[in-house]
Formats: C-alpha cells, structure tokens, sequence
C-alpha cells in the first residue's frame, strides 16, 4: 500500500511539474513549445480532471501563436520584400502543421464549462500553394542572377538556394540544371605537381604515388584536386611539392658481441652432506636433489642499418596571378634495418625471444632508388595530414 501511494504521489509531482512548465512557456511567449507540452501532457486518458489544465493551457497557446502568425504575415505582405517570401511560406506551414497535431486529440472537453474546447481550425491550402510558387519564382530568379557573377562564394549561395527550392517545389522549370552548374562553377580547382630541386633522380613510382590523389579522399562538396589538368577546367589554385633534398646514408653493418651464462636442471642426484656422506630421509632412503649446471653462450650480433631522409615543401599557389599563398614543411624518413646473429656454444643460455635472430640471414640492401621510394608511404600521409588541416577555402 506504501509503494502505491508513493507512485500516485510521483505521478502527481510530475503532472505538477508539467503543467508549471507549460504555462511558464505560454506566459513567456513560447507557444509552440507550450502547445507541444500540452499535447505531450494529453496523451494517455485525455478526458482526466487532471489533464484540464493542458487543455485549457492548449486552447489558449494555439489562440495566441495563430494571431502572431497571421499577424506577422499581414506585416510581411505589406514590407513586399521578396526576402520575405520564405518566412511566409514557412509560417503557413506552421500553421497548418499546429492545427494537425492537435486534429487527433479533439474533441477535448472542458468539464467545468460543459463544452468543447475551440480550436478555430483554417484551410490553408491556397496559401501554401500561392507562398510556394511565389518563393520558387524568387529563388529561382535570384540564383540565376547569382550565377551569372564569378564570385565562387555568391554562386555556393544560389547553389544552397537552388537545394532549397528543389527540396519544396521538386522539378521546378530546369532546377536540377542550375544545381549541377553552380556545383561545377562553385568549385575551386587545384592542379597538383611535384617539382624536383635535388641533385637525385625522383622515382617515377614515387611522384605517381604522391599524385594519385584519388587515393587521398581530399575531394570534398567545393574542392577537387587533379594531379593530370584537363583542358575543360579553370583552374584556382596550384598546390606544388618541391623536393628539396634527399639524404641517404652509407651502407653500414654493425656488430657486437656478448656472452650470456644460466644455471639449468641436467638430471638429479644424491643428495651428500659436508662429508660426503648420503644424507636421508626418515625411512632411509637417499634423497635425490636437482642436478644443476651451468650453460654459457658467446653470440655474434651484425645489424645492417641505411636510412633514407627526403625533405620537401609544399606551396599553396592563387593561379590568377601566381601569388604565393602559403607554404608548408613535408618531410619523411625511411631505415632499413635487419639483424641477425650467430653463436657459439648452449643456446639455451639466452632468451627465447632471442632464437628467431639465429634464423636471420644477411640481405642485400635496397638500392638509393628503392630507398626514396620506401618513404612514399610515410610522404603521402603527411601530405595529406597538411592538405587536410590546411583546406583552400574554409
């Protein structure tokens, strides 16, 4: 009976609670918000005393939001900007959305004043129509105007525009059109190259690595890199990577040698005392005891070591008139190591982990040309990490 009585309070608290926050929306101006409380509060037994206040509170909500609306839309007729047109679009269809979220619960009773609450409900069909073609016609109008202009920035603005329309007036005149052409004038075009300024022979594999841009995954809404120009395109901008240097190292073999000693289990034994004598247990038998030695290994350690170092830098470049932009460092490394040893003696005297080394053979070391190319990797995801953080347009 404690654990009911608990409930029903709680269920009470939080009907209180609801109502409260309803009406502080109301009184603050926030009708909508007050209208989707009260319909939220509805829901369940709509005809219990104590859904009244919602009732009242909705009545009263949809009353208010419904003279501002039409109120707004009368002041908005006579400004005759055409910059207006979305809000008077939007605000029909608010309009008539409100009156479809309420549809469902009507009729709702007023219990005190023995009616129905008045929900003065409009068809506003024609609105929506008239509003919707009146936009469209402006949209369109205007983001043709836009497009006719060469400012990439203005032409993303009809393109948003153009998205817009097609998404309230599907296959409105030749939308569609507009939309893929202000996608290709809105985008900013980068050729991409590399430049050699070392006293080394790039690998071709290398620069055609580096410019495969379709492995990037940097083309974006307004930005497309070509590393091949395309005689159809005008290009924005140029990104150059110049290779500044290359360093490779001397071919090297490293060696060191070291030796290692463990005491292991050979078998057992018996067990003697200070006198040579068999010691043993109370049954008499002679106790056996671990037979321990000692196991020593001399190993012979070669590491072949050559590292390659490319540095370069990356330059942001306007193709209108050449201006240097900005540039940015790119470097990358490449060692090549590989270790192998021999021994003498127990191997069992080092670690286990050690024993693939014994298996290890010498190799040949990669050529200068193998070795600029293995920093290929390592190259293109810096580029790509300075591309990334530093778009051409943000």
């Amino acid at each position: 009976m404690k654990k009911i009585t608990s409930l029903v309070l709680f269920v009470f608290v939080l009907s209180a609670c609801g109502v409260r926050q309803t009406r502080e929306l109301l009184t603050s101006g926030e009708y909508d918000a007050a209208i989707e409380n009260a319909i939220d509060g509805l829901r369940g037994n709509k005809n219990a005393k104590g859904k009244q206040d919602y009732i009242y509170m909705l009545e009263e909500a949809f009353a208010k939001a419904k003279e501002r609306d039409l109120r707004n839309i009368e002041t908005w007729f006579k400004d005759a900007n055409p910059q207006k047109l979305e809000k008077i679009y939007n605000t029909y269809i608010a309009l008539n959305n409100r009156q479809e979220s309420i549809r469902p619960l009507l009729p709702l009773k007023l219990l005190k004043e023995g009616r129905d609450a008045i929900f003065p409900f409009e068809d506003y069909s024609d609105q929506i129509v008239s509003s919707k073609n009146a936009l469209s016609k402006y949209l369109y109008d205007n983001s043709k105007a836009l497009l006719v202009t060469k400012d990439k920035m203005t032409i993303r603005r009809a393109y948003d525009d153009l998205i817009y329309l097609e998404s309230i007036n599907p296959n409105f005149k030749d939308t569609r059109k507009l939309i893929d052409e202000a996608q290709f004038k809105g985008t900013d075009f980068v050729s991409v190259y590399s430049k050699n300024e070392t006293n080394m022979v790039i690998p071709v594999r290398l620069e055609n690595d580096l410019l495969d841009f379709s492995t990037y995954g940097l083309n974006d809404k307004w930005t497309v890199y070509h590393s091949n120009k395309q005689k159809d395109i005008k290009y924005d901008y140029v990104i150059v990577i110049n290779f500044r240097d290359i360093k490779i190292s001397p071919e090297q073999i490293k060696e060191r040698q070291f030796d290692k000693e463990k005491q292991i289990k050979d078998g057992v034994k018996t067990l003697l005392d200070s006198h040579g004598n068999v010691v043993r247990d109370s049954l008499g038998n002679a106790i056996k005891v671990d037979n321990m030695k000692t196991i020593r290994i001399s190993i012979y350690e070669y590491s072949q070591v050559k590292a390659c170092q490319v540095t370069a830098k990356v330059d942001y470049i306007d193709f209108a008139n050449n201006q240097l932009l900005q540039s940015f460092p790119l470097a990358s490394e490449f060692v090549f190591t590989n270790t192998y040893a021999k021994y003498r003696g127990d191997k069992r005297a080092c670690e286990e982990a050690y024993y693939p080394t014994f298996d290890q053979r010498p190799l040949p070391f990669p050529t200068n040309e193998q070795m600029v190319f293995d920093t290929g990797n390592d190259l293109k995801t810096n580029l790509k990490n300075i591309i990334s953080k530093n778009r051409i347009r943000r």
